[in-house]
């Protein structure tokens, strides 16, 4: 979408219409001959759904008609449709502009400006912008939801402020389509500087998620301890909050998206106000359970990472800043069964309610294991989002983020764009408020900018068709319902069990740490890629049955159902209670 200079005054948009209760009309048509009118079409019921009247002229009107409609109907807003060559199209626009002016009808009955845009392919939308009639031109590279936010009003100054800067603001802007994020850190600063700004003029994302390196994440506060040799290793090598403020301020352009970055892997409550000061940090994302000795990204026992964990959230809570708490996918990446995943998906919502938290970003990660079968995986995370919504409440607020698995990314580039495009078909079934993108290439490589655009392109394309379109809705299928309807089940007892580890004084088991560490150091919550985990027994073996992750008899291999699982871990505890 492009508009032209004139209707822009001392860097604010001009509001499109006067304060009133009555509902703008929007006339719309395909001029001259061309009968293409798919997009003009469109463009007519979004303006329906952002509260306006319209009227479509249809195919081919010529161009007398399409004045005579003008003066007939009095719209504020008139849009022109055409798609033919760009050299027919400049003489049939050119006449069009010359009579509109000529007969005075770029102007309403009560004497305001009337507004004029235009549709069609690039180079006849060039042509359209040499008339100086329109005052906006779409050439079919927009989202349904810019488009929106135009036929609202919604774009009212070129400046930072017109554009949401707050995560919920954003949502709210953006639907019924879902908010788009994407990692990205490049191993230098100059060039992860360049790409968010190629980002932010391509308008590809809504957040862009700084991607620091290992260093950066464990040792920021510790320069000492970084190993030279892992300088960029993982993403941007941030050193100061300098370099944080810089590549804030690469991203002030195109659509200003918001930025938000890893917590860190130690020091959380010293990262959390460094990143609330410096990039204006959208949302705190840390998990639980992990970043710690469970996964060797730190060095904390989880003694010490859960409570530093549950601190970073009530630090956000009390700021009412959101939180994500990105914790259940990191078991079934270790293959646990899905009966743990889902579990701890409502475990850790329940720990950030605790803390204070009263928006939260529930992360419902797709396709992990990557074998995972569709139906199987739409059950579980339908498991999961129904555990987490019942927490919902006054004060506590839960909003839905999906993305895809990145251990499902072929290294093939056509199979990873296929991937891409299915997993996210898929997500769509959960109506997500946020959607991560993961860029095509993760199974050969780090996303650099122009990747980045390209993969948030695939992705509004699927969610245009999803979304503007409709689609059938895969949650009734009752196979998915049978499962998730178990997995709801197997989950409550699986926490039933977590809090039966806290001693009688403890009057909240599922937001005590030492409970936590309990149900880790017991085997309740469990994967089998943990074995000779310090921290984790590691004792789960685990299959993928009919495409889902489940318990099975480390002798027989046969499935082994989550109660019986959960009963032998309990028998180990007392017995050993009874030996010490």
């Amino acid at each position: 979408m492009r508009f032209a200079g004139s209707f822009w005054k001392g860097g604010l948009y001009v509001k499109p219409y006067p304060d009133s209760t009555r509902r703008p009309l929007l006339l719309g048509g395909a001029i001259g001959s061309c009968v293409h009118v798919a997009g003009v079409y469109g463009f007519l019921r979004l303006a329906e759904e952002a509260g306006m009247d319209t009227h479509f002229l249809g195919p081919a009107v010529p161009v007398g008609d399409f004045l005579q409609a003008i003066r007939r109907t009095d719209p504020d807003l008139v849009a022109v449709g055409y798609r033919l060559t760009p050299e027919s199209g400049q003489r049939v626009l050119a006449e069009f502009a010359s009579s509109v002016r000529s007969q005075g009808l770029d102007r309403t009955a009560d004497g305001r400006p009337r507004r004029f845009v235009f549709g069609g392919t690039p180079p006849v939308c060039r042509e359209a912008e040499a008339v100086g009639l329109f005052e906006a031109t779409f050439d079919g590279l927009e989202g349904p939801e810019e488009v929106l936010r135009y036929l609202r009003g919604g774009l009212t100054a070129v400046r930072a402020p017109s554009w949401p800067s707050t995560l919920v603001e954003r949502v709210e802007a953006k639907r019924p389509y879902p908010v788009l994020r994407h990692h990205f850190g490049l191993p230098t600063l100059q060039a992860t500087r360049e790409g968010v700004a190629r980002i932010a003029e391509a308008q590809a994302l809504d957040v862009i998620s700084l991607g620091v390196d290992q260093n950066a994440q464990e040792f920021f506060f510790h320069p000492d301890r970084m190993d030279p040799l892992q300088h960029g290793a993982g993403g941007v090598p941030v050193r100061t909050r300098e370099d944080l403020v810089s590549l804030y301020e690469a991203s002030r352009r195109g659509n200003h998206p918001l930025m938000r970055s890893y917590s860190g892997t130690n020091d959380l409550l010293q990262w959390a106000p460094v990143l609330h000061e410096t990039i204006h940090n959208a949302w705190l994302a840390t998990p639980l359970f992990w970043y710690s000795l469970l996964d060797g990204r730190s060095r904390r026992p989880l003694s010490v990472s859960i409570p530093e964990a549950q601190a970073a959230f009530a630090w956000h809570g009390q700021r009412n800043i959101p939180v994500e708490c990105n914790d259940s996918h990191h078991w079934s990446l270790r293959d646990a069964p899905d009966a743990v995943a889902v579990a701890d998906a409502y475990l850790v919502a329940y720990n950030a309610r605790a803390a204070g938290v009263r928006t939260y970003v529930a992360q419902f990660m797709f396709n992990t294991p990557p074998s995972t079968s569709f139906r199987m995986d739409l059950a579980k995370m339908l498991a999961k989002l129904e555990l987490i919504q019942s927490l919902e409440g006054p004060g506590f607020r839960v909003l839905k983020e999906t993305r895809a698995g990145l251990s499902s990314f072929p290294v093939d580039p056509g199979r990873a764009r296929g991937q891409l495009a299915s997993s996210t078909m898929l997500q769509l079934a959960l109506k997500p408020d946020i959607m991560h993108i993961v860029g095509f290439t993760e199974g050969d490589h780090a996303a650099g900018p122009e990747e980045v655009i390209e993969s948030s392109r695939i992705v509004q394309g699927v969610i245009k068709n999803c979304v503007m379109d409709g689609m059938p809705d895969m949650t009734r299928d009752p196979v998915v319902q049978e499962r998730k309807a178990l997995l709801v089940l197997e989950a409550r007892n699986l926490l039933q069990a977590i809090a039966s580890l806290a001693g009688p004084d403890v009057s909240d088991p599922l937001a005590h740490a030492p409970t936590l560490v309990e149900a880790v150091r017991t085997g309740l919550l469990d994967a089998p890629h943990l074995r000779n985990n310090s921290q984790a027994p590691g004792r789960v073996v685990t299959r993928m049955v009919g495409g889902a992750c489940v318990a099975v008899d480390p002798e027989t291999k046969k499935p082994l159902p989550e109660a019986e699982r959960i009963r032998r871990a309990l028998e180990e505890v007392k017995a050993a209670q009874r030996v010490s």
